[in-house]
């Protein structure tokens, strides 16, 4: 059976990204951090909040990921370790919990959780995502 995932935003500042948690089957899983809402320019927005499936890939720079699918103008979306704004790419970065890095607003203990996120997904080739909003 494939997971319920989805993302609740709860936050956005322009400087720092926007922040929110990962659920998994309706618990709490992490932390997300992606960029600010540029209207979804490709590279340095937040994705549109809508439904989306998402496809297991081989990133040449990330190794094994989620790779978000079907977004309007855009692509090379994954799911990937990172702790600060200036490392999505556009891309969302999963974390143990909030924080601050070298005075950065952030998502910490990145590496681990991503691992820990494609351990859980270990048997999943594609699962739903749903985005949501509720600053």
């Amino acid at each position: 059976m494939r997971p319920i995932v989805e993302i609740i935003r709860l936050e956005e500042n322009h400087n720092y990204g926007t922040f929110g948690v990962l659920k998994i089957n309706k618990e709490v899983f992490c932390v997300t951090l992606e960029p600010s809402d540029r209207e979804n320019e490709q590279n340095v927005s937040s994705i549109p909040p809508q439904q989306y499936i998402c496809e297991r890939v081989q990133s040449p720079k990330f190794g094994e990921t989620f790779q978000v699918k079907n977004v309007p103008g855009r692509s090379h979306i994954l799911f990937h370790a990172g702790n600060v704004k200036d490392q999505t790419a556009g891309c969302i970065l999963l974390g143990e919990h909030f924080g601050k890095l070298k005075g950065s607003r952030a998502v910490l203990n990145s590496g681990l959780t991503f691992h820990n996120f494609l351990a859980m997904m270990q048997n999943q080739v594609k699962f739903h995502l749903t985005i949501k909003e509720e600053y």
